[in-house]
């Protein structure tokens, strides 16, 4: 097909076109435009030919020579190019780091487009402050030295001839001073990929050689004795700004270090690579780092949280206090109002954290530290918990483990208890606050929420939503199968008239259901239960949804067990609640799951105790003969889904039709409060 020939010279002429006169030194805006658009055209012709799906082995001699010679020619123009303009230069790279997969096929001119790279990056010069011009460089030399990223992505394997010309360059340009810190590791995220399609010992390699100076630096002890000692240290850190950043860049470059080594697993079959490194012994090559970088890192996480920590809290400076508050485009972000960050807008990816701005206020810059180093510090410590057995041996796993288990039960009440009962509060406040007023007065504020008057009420009500969301979710994760496998199916329990001698105490579930333990301490249940039954309440149908497996558990213990005091909140208190949730329009999306919850509350505790049925004949339109009617019909059908159907029915008659998520599954189209739901593990718990 000449289909890939056409396309290679067509985007080259437009290339030619949009670029102009080669010796201008200046370009309008709309030419600069002109020419990211044709680099867009560029990088998509490339992929489109080179990355496996167009065949390009396939094509014949003449089509392979005919888009070489087009691509070579391009090639070698942009090797003449000499401009100096930053705004130029980053283009520059950008159309050089598109011919990436070109590079992979022809890699005898990857050597002359690194030391085209080099000269673009020395060309500019080195700025400290960040205004004006100054920055268009600064932003100009990291973009060519993500360039080498992305070039190292994509030609793979071509690059490996060219690792100690690059690692030479990097040195001497890092000891003549010509190469700045988020520079410097830009590049060695770049040797890193190259590192990675070269085998383990290729890696472990180049590891060492990155990770040496960083490890020299880390595991100092005289560092940590004067900043991690206490939450104070963090604040004397403050105040060196240089070692301050290189604390950042350490933690930073550590986490892309681990993102970028280990093996290249099949996207297949994930589960079969990975079971046959684990038979084969296989080591992860950052396994043997992670010793001395985390202790240091977890005290350093524990410092920063406690400057948000009463009463360590009030003593802190108004700088740092001002820091922990959110920005105007982090309120943005939390209202939505930005799809992506504003021009000039400062985020960890840039790289630009680490030199205060002039005239910018230290404010920004503790800010900037703070958030980088938490986010990265924790992304490090997950991507460091998926190695495994490495990870638990450097942090002395086996005792920790070994204390976790002899202890879970305190330890569990101790972690889950004030949760609950600090966010029972909060929420129950906030929610009332929110349905009687119209705004949600959050009692919580680390750092003030500025800005009008709505927006402060639009990021209170999020902030709300978020945590009910969250504290839902804590629910959910108690109620998961695995974690409750001793509870038995409410079929497998025998029929509604089970006597209570046959039941079990719920003591004996407290080994195979987590729902079932956090039942038997009371501290840490009511809280839980009190957050169950008032989300049904609350005008979020996402809560709702996410709760719904928790209800499904507590509605199987009280059923299994002989406990009478689960079994009166369940068939009164979590009943109720349940049926005031259907009068919610949006709590439509779960209408069907919250009919199943009631089939089963009334058809498995009824008999046992009257508060179903009491419940039921409190609904306004209730009436005796209509209960006994419905009882009728439950005893002719064993079928889940018509005992569901004859529920709804009779809640819709019981309250007059006011069920309004009953009214509206119609329309439930029109419903903005819905995400998308795992079915398969709210059906779990709920309804069958």
């Amino acid at each position: 097909s000449q289909r890939p020939v056409i396309a290679a010279a067509n985007i080259v002429q437009r290339i030619n076109v949009v670029s102009g006169d080669a010796n201008q030194t200046t370009k309008s805006p709309q030419d600069l435009d002109a020419m990211v658009g044709a680099q867009l055209g560029l990088e998509t012709v490339v992929s489109a030919i080179f990355d496996g799906s167009g065949d390009y082995a396939k094509t014949d001699h003449e089509a392979k020579f005919q888009i070489h010679r087009t691509f070579e020619g391009l090639l070698q123009q942009l090797l003449s190019l000499k401009w100096t303009e930053p705004s130029l230069i980053v283009i520059h790279g950008h159309y050089l780091d598109s011919l990436g997969l070109y590079l992979r096929h022809y890699p005898d001119v990857v050597a002359s487009v690194v030391n085209k790279l080099f000269e673009l990056l020395t060309s500019l010069p080195i700025t400290i402050q960040q205004q004006g011009p100054s920055n268009n460089s600064r932003q100009a030399r990291l973009q060519i030295c993500s360039s080498f990223i992305r070039i190292s992505r994509a030609a793979d394997k071509a690059l490996l001839p060219h690792m100690k010309n690059i690692a030479d360059t990097m040195a001497y340009l890092q000891g003549e001073g010509r190469l700045l810190r988020a520079e410097h590791d830009h590049l060695c995220e770049a040797f890193l990929i190259m590192a990675s399609s070269s085998g383990i010992q290729q890696q472990q390699e180049v590891l060492a050689w990155l990770l040496e100076p960083l490890n020299k630096t880390w595991t100092q002890v005289e560092w940590q004795t004067a900043y991690l000692s206490d939450p104070s240290g963090l604040t004397d850190m403050f105040a060196d700004t240089q070692f301050m950043w290189s604390i950042y860049h350490t933690v930073t470059f550590f986490e892309k270090a681990l993102k970028r080594s280990g093996t290249k697993r099949s996207t297949t079959a994930p589960q079969a690579a990975i079971t046959t490194t684990t038979a084969t012994g296989y080591l992860h090559p950052m396994s043997s780092h992670l010793s001395w970088i985390l202790p240091p890192l977890l005290r350093l996480l524990r410092c920063i949280h406690a400057l948000w920590a009463e009463p360590f809290a009030q003593s802190l400076t108004g700088e740092i206090k001002a820091a922990k508050s959110m920005t105007i485009s982090e309120q943005a972000s939390l209202l939505g109002e930005t799809s992506k960050p504003t021009k000039g807008q400062v985020a960890p990816a840039d790289g630009l954290l680490d030199v205060q701005r002039e005239g910018e206020s230290k404010e920004n810059n503790i800010r900037n530290w703070l958030r980088g180093v938490r986010d990265s510090g924790y992304n490090l410590i997950g991507l460091a918990a998926t190695l495994g057995e490495a990870f638990f041996r450097c942090i002395d796993g086996s005792s920790v483990i070994l204390a976790l288990m002899e202890n879970v039960q305190i330890w569990t009440a101790n972690l889950l208890q004030p949760i609950f009962v600090h966010c029972q509060q909060a929420l129950d406040y906030s929610w009332s606050s929110l349905l009687r007023e119209g705004r949600a007065k959050v009692p919580d504020s680390f750092g003030n929420l500025s800005g009008s008057e709505l927006k402060v009420e639009v990021m209170e009500e999020k902030l709300l939503r978020d945590l009910t969301r969250e504290v839902c979710s804590v629910l959910w994760v108690l109620a998961l199968p695995g974690l409750n496998s001793g509870l038995p199916s409410l079929e497998q329990l025998g029929p509604v008239n089970r006597i209570d001698s046959s039941l079990k105490s719920l003591e004996s579930f407290a080994s195979s259901s987590l729902t079932g333990f956090l039942m038997l301490n009371v501290g840490t249940a009511l809280p839980a239960l009190r957050i169950t039954v008032e989300v049904f309440s609350w005008t979020d149908s996402e809560a709702v949804t996410k709760v719904i497996p928790f209800c499904g558990a507590l509605i199987h213990l009280a059923v299994a067990t002989n406990r009478a005091e689960l079994r009166q909140f369940v068939g009164n208190d979590l009943f109720s609640s349940i049926i005031q949730g259907l009068s919610v329009e949006l709590n439509a999306v779960v209408s069907a799951e919250l009919i199943g919850l009631c089939r089963e509350i009334y058809l498995y505790l009824s008999d046992k105790d009257p508060a179903p049925k009491q419940v039921l004949l409190s609904l306004s339109d209730m009436k005796q003969e209509d209960l006994l009617a419905f009882d009728d019909c439950l005893s002719k059908t064993a079928s889940p889904k018509e005992q569901k159907q004859h529920m709804r029915s009779l809640l819709l008659l019981a309250t007059g039709n006011k069920l309004k998520a009953l009214a509206s599954q119609k329309t439930t189209n029109i419903i903005t409060n819905v995400t998308t739901r795992n079915r398969g593990t709210v059906a779990h718990h709920g309804p069958s």
